[in-house]
């Protein structure tokens, strides 16, 4: 049974390093300290959008309709990957921002708050 890659250890929170790899065919077995890739690293919720993201082609209309959310959670959750990986957003905002941000808009997208306290809720994070 093969289970996904550990990105954080589960005891400090620190990184982890893969020690050891082994091939399935020929029973080659590696040791060493190999980093895994950028994605490995992402949660699983943006290695699903993502997913969907490149399914689409990139159309930001296309993942509206596949995952039943707005232009703007879209947008959102583009930019908090882009950030993830390590690539800076037009608006740089901070990592904790962008993930307020988001939680707002899937508040309001679910019915959880009215417009009106997600546009004071998002007035409050940008202080």
């Amino acid at each position: 049974m093969s289970y996904p890659i550990l990105n954080r250890c589960p005891v400090c929170e620190h990184e982890m390093i893969v020690t050891n790899l082994a091939c399935h065919n020929c029973h080659t077995k590696i040791e060493g300290e190999f980093l895994p890739s950028k994605f490995c690293r992402l949660p699983q919720e943006q290695i699903e959008f993502i997913e969907v993201f490149l399914k689409c082609r990139g159309s930001i209309k296309d993942v509206e309709k596949e995952l039943g959310i707005s232009y703007p959670t879209v947008r959102n959750r583009l930019d908090s990957v882009l950030q993830a990986l390590g690539y800076g957003t037009d608006k740089a905002e901070s990592t904790v921002e962008a993930t307020n941000h988001q939680n707002i808009l899937d508040a309001l997208e679910k019915g959880e708050i009215t417009p009106e306290e997600a546009a004071q809720q998002l007035r409050k994070v940008k202080k």
